[in-house]
């Protein structure tokens, strides 16, 4: 699939409250991200070029130096520009006396002319004297489309003050509402469940949200300008052959941080009971074990040199507890679990009775996929610190997955061992009553405030760039919210059969009975949220307070 170029302008006016941005809502019908608000954005434009005549400021070469390319930036300058007017109605241009145009200028007469592609930015500005101001533009950050959509797009994101005099207004095509709002606000409404917001808008969002005004903004990212990530292919080696890694293969972050000179020294596999040197003290030992739920295989951490510590000692299959005892020599301090479903705990009590270690982790909860034989030493607390040879391990309690799910947080190297509340190529089972999608949401909420630099989940490879990871679990959770809270709104009150058969009717009806655990765990959020009830077996939706 081809990657096209985009670019999207992110417009802030100051107010007494602080800044607000402005947010527009794609139609219902679009092909990509359906109903989210985004700023005004879209694909770069073949014409693009014919405007550089009409821009004022940086060159495209000085441009393209500041947003690490060969050439060609200010083409992504020029097609945010464009794209906010058509989108958006608002043209950010000055006329030939340096002034910004206001809402009486014609040229917005050419909105549509302009957005049905029967004219150019160039044209525009030939036929209304006008002049683009590059300079007020800021490069803020740049963000690739994963894997899985049906288009991808590498989107370079600007910031400019809105000209004061114009007015905003959505196309009535492509976009469908319109607001200025403040970050922190679209944030927390993100957060309730109220608006659906992608990937790249959280993150941009939650940028501007440590911003009292425009103009500290603006200074920041003329300062700052976005840390540049790989997005070539990286050589990896698999089966014994070289291979090369495509961005968003799941192999390829950790190619990337364990080979970072691209020598294809890194396996594009998982192979049980291989180990991997992931970090400094750090191995990576996977159990025999893959399946449907646990991928390749539940993956079991040792940490030391000396003396070790054995996290997610994984299930008590005997050839993959003599292989942790060789790689430690048997000289095993404590072991740590993150919970206690059966391919992720049973081993420990092996491990103790072999070596006498210690073991931290909280009790199994009721339910017949737990290890009720797992008993800890140490019940750790959230927050709580835990001493390796491979440093300092925070413990973070991250309910949702399992009532007694914990994550461990290697302070030094901002590496967090995930468990399975994130997972790597498949979405984490929430399944009442012990698994709650309310507290699952707010455990990952909690790790956006934690410093990670790294992802080592219990099934997979690693995973960089923790933030964005969290965002599309979020994202990808309060999508099918949103969805089941608008089939619940049209067959009030309905049995949860048929909230999910219309919330899930993109996924087969084969599979409707699994999807209705999760429609299940979303519906019990929305009863803890307000939003709906279970009255004998029928589910009732409840709108909010000030909403219809």
């Amino acid at each position: 699939m081809d990657i096209r170029p985009a670019a999207t302008l992110v417009l802030t006016r100051d107010t007494a409250e602080g800044p607000e941005v402005l947010l527009l809502q794609r139609s219902w019908n679009a092909a990509f991200l359906p109903g989210y608000f985004v700023f005004p954005g879209g694909a770069v434009d073949e014409h693009e070029p014919g405007g550089r005549a009409h821009a004022l400021g940086p060159d495209d070469a000085e441009i393209s130096q500041i947003m690490s390319l060969d050439e060609g930036g200010a083409d992504y300058m020029l097609a945010a520009v464009r794209e906010c007017f058509e989108e958006a109605g608002i043209l950010l241009a000055v006329d030939r006396r340096g002034r910004l145009i206001d809402a009486d200028h014609p040229v917005h007469g050419d909105r549509q002319a302009l957005f049905e592609g029967r004219l150019s930015l160039a044209d525009l500005c030939r036929r209304h004297n006008l002049i683009l101001p590059l300079d007020r533009l800021a490069y803020l950050s740049h963000w690739v489309t994963p894997p899985g959509p049906p288009r991808r797009f590498d989107t370079r994101f600007f910031v400019a003050r809105a000209p004061e005099g114009q007015i905003a207004s959505h196309d009535g095509v492509e976009t469908i509402d319109h607001l200025w709002i403040r970050p922190t606000e679209a944030l927390a409404q993100h957060r309730e469940g109220h608006r659906l917001l992608g990937l790249p808008t959280l993150r941009t969002l939650r940028l501007l949200s440590d911003f009292d005004s425009t103009e500290a903004l603006l200074r920041y990212a003329h300062a700052h300008p976005p840390e540049a990530h790989p997005n070539q292919p990286w050589p990896a080696r698999k089966q014994g052959r070289p291979v090369l890694l495509e961005p968003g293969a799941p192999a390829y972050d950790e190619a990337v941080k364990l080979d970072p000179e691209g020598e294809g020294s890194t396996r594009a596999e998982i192979l049980p009971g291989e180990p991997v040197a992931i970090a400094a003290g750090v191995l990576r030992l996977t159990a025999p074990n893959p399946g449907l739920m646990t991928g390749p295989g539940t993956n079991t951490y040792v940490l030391g040199h000396d003396r070790f510590t054995v996290l997610d000692p994984g299930p008590d299959d005997p050839t993959h507890v003599a292989r942790i005892l060789e790689l430690t020599g048997g000289v095993i301090d404590q072991v740590l679990v993150t919970h206690t479903h059966r391919d992720h705990s049973p081993a420990a009590a092996t491990l103790k009775a072999r070596t006498g270690c210690r073991l931290f982790g909280w009790p199994a909860p009721p339910g017949s996929a737990q290890d009720t034989r797992f008993r800890p030493d140490d019940q750790p607390g959230h927050g709580d610190l835990i001493a390796t040879e491979a440093g300092i391990l925070k413990v973070l309690h991250t309910p949702g997955h399992a009532s007694n799910h914990l994550c461990y947080l290697l302070l030094e190297q901002g590496l967090l061992f995930s468990g399975d509340h994130v997972m790597q190529g498949s979405t984490v089972v929430i399944n009442p009553p012990d698994g709650d999608m309310k507290a699952y949401l707010d455990s990952l909420y909690d790790l956006l405030a934690e410093p990670l630099r790294t992802l080592a989940p219990a099934h997979g490879f690693l995973m960089a760039q923790p933030e964005s990871v969290i965002d599309f679990l979020i994202s990808h959770r309060l999508s099918r919210e949103h969805k089941i809270a608008r089939a619940l709104a049209a067959l009030s009150p309905a049995p949860l059969e048929a909230v999910t058969a219309q919330a899930y009717d993109d996924v087969p009806a084969a599979i409707h009975g699994l999807a209705a655990r999760s429609a299940l765990a979303h519906l019990l959020k929305l009863q803890a949220d307000g939003r709906a009830r279970e009255v004998d077996g029928l589910w009732q939706h409840l709108a909010p307070a000030g909403r219809p």
